[in-house]
């Protein structure tokens, strides 16, 4: 099992049901392909840097998580099909980094 921090970047258009849905299916994505949810920081709305498909503001969230090394593959694939997400980004953690 590795270490990776999650980072996705979701529409602040959507109503706060709705993108506590959308962290909610991303938790449970993790749990459902034998991984574990160690940490969910919801950073709330932002000012984007730039504009990104006309959107100026984003709600961010950050995930740590343990998986397989096949898992962030199908992470990101469904991160990609995923309408309401702007951007995401996936990084493995390294042997000496902290929680």
């Amino acid at each position: 099992m590795n270490k990776y921090e999650v980072l996705y970047v979701i529409d602040a258009l959507l109503s706060d049901d709705d993108i506590a849905a959308n962290i909610s299916k991303f938790e449970e994505l993790v749990t459902s392909n034998n991984g574990k949810v160690i940490n969910v920081d919801k950073w709330g709305k932002k000012t984007l840097a730039y504009p990104i498909n006309y959107k100026t503001e984003g709600y961010y969230v950050l995930m740590d998580i343990e998986s397989a090394p096949e898992f962030p593959m199908e992470l990101e694939r469904v991160f990609k099909i995923t309408e309401p997400i702007i951007r995401y980004m996936v990084v493995r953690k390294g042997e000496n980094e902290e929680q």
